[in-house]
């Protein structure tokens, strides 16, 4: 029993060490820190839009049709003179719960494959792995089109499609982890007291998979996102009278010429996001790498 608390109380020191490299890296990178104030702001914008916009994003305003970006509208109105900014702010919901949900999933299925595969292995990690090849060799945006389309579109369908593509690399990589710390004395003295495998996964080799699988959250989120956004453009993603930073763009590339602000600003919009995403992934993953540390 002493070695069990042992174990469990080791697992605590790694989880606090973790957050303070967290901490310590956000001290020190500039471009993570920037770059976690520039998400938290756009998602704090978006929850609480209803206490401080000044238009209804889905309320038509014919006189102001393709009004030009002004002080009243600061990005323009579009065709049937709604307020781009507050379509703007109101589509990032869709792209902000893309990026978490189907993420969030496919890393909860994916890990718990990996883990299982790694720790179990012989004919269950075959057929595991075997099944990730089979989603990994398809290109991932056809995949998910043919899932949604199969399932029949809307957001639901698009949470699902992109947890169904997504779950392959978070398993291999778990799997890795699985297989190289089952055979490590923690585990052995674990195993050796009686602890159940399943027990052991959870508790003495999934909390070492955490630094990881941080890693692989923060980097995937940036892939959810464009990944929506490109199934929006293609019309399959969010349907009217919802919107997403992927279906305006798709909805407004017709008037790119004439009225370029409608297009343009969703676009800015998803760059300054996923370049959030990915400049706070890369900063997470060199703190948290030992092989990235001086």
């Amino acid at each position: 029993m002493t070695d069990s608390n042992n174990i469990t109380a080791s697992a605590i020191d790694r989880d606090e060490s973790v957050a303070s490299q967290l901490a310590l890296m956000l001290r020190r990178n500039r471009v993570a820190a920037f770059s976690l104030i520039t998400i938290a702001f756009i998602t704090l914008a978006t929850i609480a839009a209803p206490l401080y916009v000044p238009y209804d994003p889905n309320t038509p305003s014919l006189k102001e049709r393709f009004a030009p970006p002004s002080a009243a509208h600061w990005i323009g109105c579009d065709d049937l003179g709604r307020d781009q900014l507050v379509r703007l702010i109101y589509g990032a919901r869709i792209s902000i719960l893309i990026g978490l949900i189907p993420t969030s999933l496919s890393m909860i299925m994916g890990t718990g494959l990996g883990l299982i595969a790694g720790y179990v292995g012989g004919r269950t990690d075959f057929w595991i792995m075997r099944g990730a090849d089979v989603v990994l060799a398809f290109p991932s945006l056809l995949l998910a089109m043919v899932v949604s389309y199969t399932l029949g579109g809307g957001i639901v369908s698009i949470f699902i499609a992109l947890s169904v593509v997504s779950w392959a690399q978070t398993a291999r990589v778990i799997r890795a982890q699985a297989m190289s710390l089952k055979e490590k004395e923690f585990v052995e003295a674990a195993r050796s007291i009686g602890v159940k495998g399943g027990v052991i996964m959870i508790r003495h080799i999934l909390p070492n998979c955490v630094p990881n699988l941080i890693v692989l959250f923060t980097l995937n989120i940036p892939g959810a996102i464009l990944n929506e956004s490109s199934l929006s453009f293609l019309g399959v993603g969010a349907a009217p009278p919802s919107t997403s930073w992927g279906l305006m763009i798709y909805r407004y590339k017709t008037y790119l010429m004439s009225y370029p602000w409608l297009a343009i600003a969703p676009g800015v919009a998803i760059l300054i996001f996923v370049l959030a995403f990915n400049f706070l992934g890369d900063g997470v993953r060199d703190a948290l790498d030992p092989y990235m540390k001086d």
